[in-house]
Parts: C-alpha cells; structure tokens; sequence
C-alpha cells in the first residue's frame, strides 16, 4: 500500500470537502472556504492546498470560469483570488463546507464523550 504524502505547509490536513470529494480542486475550496476573510496569490492557494503551482493555477482558472471564484486585486505581478460568495455557486460550496465540518466537530465530540463515559 503506497504512503499517502501530505504538504507539511498544508492549512488543512484533510478539509471537510476534501474527505467526502478527494481532489485538488475540494482542497483548494476548502482553503478559500475556511480562510475567506482573506484574498491569495495561485502559489499561496498552491502551498496551502498542498498542490502543485501548476496543478492549482489550473483549478483556479476552471473554478473561476464557473464563477466559483474571483480575482480580487493584483500585487506586483500576482493576481489574488478568493471564494466568490456572490455568486450562488461559492455561496452554496461555502454552506456545504460548513455543513460538512460542523457535522464533523459533532461527530468528534459524540466520540470523546463516548469514551469518556466508557
């Protein structure tokens, strides 16, 4: 069985998106979802999605055809981006990724208090 290897730079060791939908593009959405209050360059998406620059550049570019998400700004020769909340794409993807990590936070809790009272 191969090692599953995982970015030591990753934001995220497994998103809520990323354990029901593996795939670059769930931990790309992951990380835009969890830190939304903030925009990102593709090598940022890229490090902390622990992806590849390519690999990321070309989600990015996909995921903002769909609208999903937007160029926020431009840094010297960066483009930011970041979850588009305005569209109701990212809007929902951000819904479901809550969703997914409070019903995952409840699931972990019902286990520690399980073995608590055991």
């Amino acid at each position: 069985m191969a090692k599953k290897i995982v970015s030591k730079n990753k934001a995220l060791q497994n998103g809520p998106l990323e354990s029901v939908f593996p795939g670059s593009t769930s931990k790309i959405l992951d990380f835009l979802a969890t830190f939304k209050d903030w925009d990102y360059s593709v090598s940022d998406i890229a490090k902390n999605a622990g992806l590849s620059f390519k690999t990321a550049l070309n989600e990015i570019k996909n995921l903002e055809q769909q609208q999903v998400v937007s160029r926020t700004r431009t840094v010297g020769r960066a483009i930011m981006y970041k979850l588009n909340l305005k569209s109701k794409q990212g809007f929902y993807i951000d819904k479901l990724i809550f969703e997914l990590a409070t019903k995952r936070a409840l699931e972990s809790s019902n286990k520690t208090k399980a073995k608590v009272t055991a």
